[in-house]
């Protein structure tokens, strides 16, 4: 392009970000409308001591992306998440997704039901959950899987359990509080 021309982002398009701990100067936790945009919020948590001794006796990690090659183009991406999509999901699948949902809604554990947006985050995980298994259909399962990556950073606790239930534990305890249809 020339300059101040832009180029139309391939769809769908996906932006990997990095949080702070809420606790350092200068973070603060994103709304609820902010947070239900994101598909997955993933925590790593610190590395084991032989991975941190590495990364001290290493050089500088901005010095290793120059020697970065990718694994695939852009068109190898794109060609894979349209056959995510090609990825089927059952109508019983879907009933067991809508149950998940409804009970987030109804629940008086919950401080707010997820959203439709929420179940369309947890189909799209849980296709490219069976597609990276080599499946062509979407098994509960791969919802079960995908669903504490998905819905832990959308999930707070009502009332007096607010301040003592994670977004995972929430997650966990949906797990445990829906049976599969």
């Amino acid at each position: 392009t020339t300059e101040g021309e832009t180029r139309p982002l391939p769809q769908p398009f996906f932006v990997i970000a990095t949080q702070n701990p809420s606790h350092q100067i200068g973070t603060f936790p994103l709304p609820e409308s902010q947070l239900d945009r994101f598909l997955m919020r993933l925590e790593l948590g610190y590395p084991d001591a032989q991975a941190e001794r590495a990364l001290l006796n290493g050089i500088d990690r901005r010095a290793l992306l120059a020697d970065l090659k990718p694994h695939i183009g852009p068109d190898n991406l794109l060609h894979m998440q349209n056959e995510v999509q090609q990825v089927h999901a059952a109508p019983a699948l879907l009933d067991y997704l809508q149950v998940l949902l409804n009970h987030t809604r109804q629940s008086p554990d919950f401080a707010h039901g997820l959203s439709p947006r929420a179940g369309l985050a947890l189909l799209q995980g849980a296709r490219a959950w069976a597609y990276t298994d080599g499946r062509k259909m979407v098994l509960p399962e791969d919802l079960q899987a995908v669903l504490p990556a998905v819905v832990a950073h959308r999930l707070a606790a009502a009332g007096t359990n607010s301040s003592q239930a994670s977004g995972a534990q929430l997650a966990e305890q949906l797990l445990q509080q829906v049976a599969i249809p």
